[in-house]
């Protein structure tokens, strides 16, 4: 077998075989096919596109590509939750806890950011002693014992993914259905999980902006899922502007706890009780998705989900008083409001000009070296449909430099705009997708 061969078989439109996808990511991951030919291979592929055993093939080629997480010592239904990420999106620290206290086996493996904010880890380590390190079997008895673990993605899950990805970010081949729903899944299943649900953001704060782009990729990734049996479901929601207030790590984590409270911003409660539903029905918790968000809501409301939090973070290091206290965490030197020179409703916030100015103050990371600097970031007070006055405040810079806050302030009020005439909220779940089709809302 030829990498010349398989090049020109995608370049003419045919269907490659297994053997085919195999022979190509196992060569490329050992280093015996160069990265001229992977490139070629890849825009082949983004024009002639690969069908749904394609695509699934390139994702299991790439699971096997390195280590798989064994779960099965994990009593229950493993169910995994991921994001394709946005701009405030804390719904990883709210959702864990809530479904693990319901019964349901939250074995998460996370990454740390790059870009707008930190990642879940980095969010969880404001957590004073918190830490993602342990082996595997501390991983899977903390799990047994308190239901939930979240722990730091080993180097070698699906290392061919990481090899592909750099070469697409540099060849201009990263916008590709198959490519990305491949990517994103080969780490979900080389994770362990027994059923996934995924968080597919759409809008102008996503990596996918339109929403029937967002629906083809949720489509692409649970025909993955069902193909390798695992049972997954998509839920598509809007991401134009940043999820709840805060945007910045030790900020998130606060607004996190106000939310297993019930104290949260109603759109980033609403999404949790909407992805916690499913994933409730999918570890046989609940009969259906009613049923489910009662038990969640239930949990909210008993403090099950808080005690939960505390459970996790001492479990792993942290300080408990932290939830109960979160003013313990990493304080700026610096808090300003930021103020609106005119009245109006507000019709549209730039989600990723607030990720970046949240990038600007050192929320996040410009490249894997950057040093994050937790206690940073925003809270916008004002969202779209909202009216305000002039010389109200749209938000709270919370920094450590003040040239960085000048400019974060500036990016901030570029990134609204307001008119004069009343403007509707905007719908946050947008449809759900599962193997038996899609449903819009």
């Amino acid at each position: 077998m030829r990498m010349y061969d398989i090049i020109m078989k995608k370049r003419n439109g045919e269907e490659l075989s297994s053997e085919e996808i195999k022979f190509f990511i196992s060569g490329y991951t050992k280093g015996e096919i160069p990265d001229y030919q992977v490139s070629a291979f890849l825009m082949a592929i983004y024009f002639r596109k690969m069908n749904e055993r394609e695509t699934a093939d390139l994702t299991m080629a790439m699971v096997n590509s390195g280590e798989i997480v064994d779960l099965s010592a994990i009593e229950g239904i493993k169910v995994d939750k991921h994001s394709t990420g946005g701009v405030g999106d804390t719904t990883t620290l709210v959702l864990g806890p809530i479904v693990a206290a319901a019964g349901v086996p939250v074995a998460k493996m996370s990454g740390r950011g790059l870009g707008h904010t930190g990642g879940t880890i980095d969010k969880l380590e404001s957590f004073d002693g918190f830490s993602v390190e342990m082996p595997i079997a501390k991983f899977i008895e903390d799990v047994n014992k308190y239901k939930i673990a979240i722990g730091g993605q080993t180097a070698n899950l699906a290392p061919a993914d990481k090899k592909l990805y750099s070469l697409r970010d540099v060849t201009a081949t990263v916008d590709n259905l198959s490519l990305i729903a491949s990517s994103i899944m080969s780490k979900k299943i080389a994770s362990g999980a027994d059923a996934i649900v995924l968080d597919v953001k759409t809008g102008s704060g996503a990596f996918m902006k339109d929403e029937d782009s967002s629906f083809e990729l949720a489509k692409a990734m649970v025909d993955i899922g069902t193909h390798v049996g695992r049972n997954t479901i998509a839920v598509i929601t809007e991401m134009d502007q940043p999820l709840g207030f805060a945007v910045g790590n030790a900020l998130e984590v606060k607004e996190a706890i106000d939310t297993l409270n019930g104290k949260g911003p109603e759109d980033l409660t609403e999404l949790c009780l909407t992805l916690g539903a499913h994933m409730l029905v999918l570890g046989n918790k609940a009969k259906n998705a009613e049923e489910a968000r009662e038990i969640l809501t239930e949990i909210i409301s008993s403090g099950k989900g808080i005690e939960k939090l505390k459970e996790l973070v001492e479990a792993q290091g942290g300080n408990p008083e932290f939830v109960t206290n979160p003013d313990l965490m990493p304080l700026p030197a610096i808090v300003e409001e930021v103020k609106i020179s005119e009245s109006g409703y507000v019709k549209e916030i730039k989600a990723d000009d607030i990720g970046r100015a949240a990038l600007v103050l050192g929320a996040g990371r410009e490249t894997k070296e950057s040093l994050i600097d937790l206690s940073v970031g925003i809270v916008i007070h004002k969202k779209i449909g909202d009216f305000v006055l002039k010389g109200e405040a749209i938000a709270t810079i919370y920094a450590n430099d003040n040239s960085k806050k000048v400019e974060a302030d500036k990016m901030i009020l570029e990134a609204y705009t307001i008119v004069n005439e009343k403007v509707e909220k905007n719908k946050l779940i947008k449809g759900i997708v599962t193997c038996q089709g899609i449903k819009k809302i």
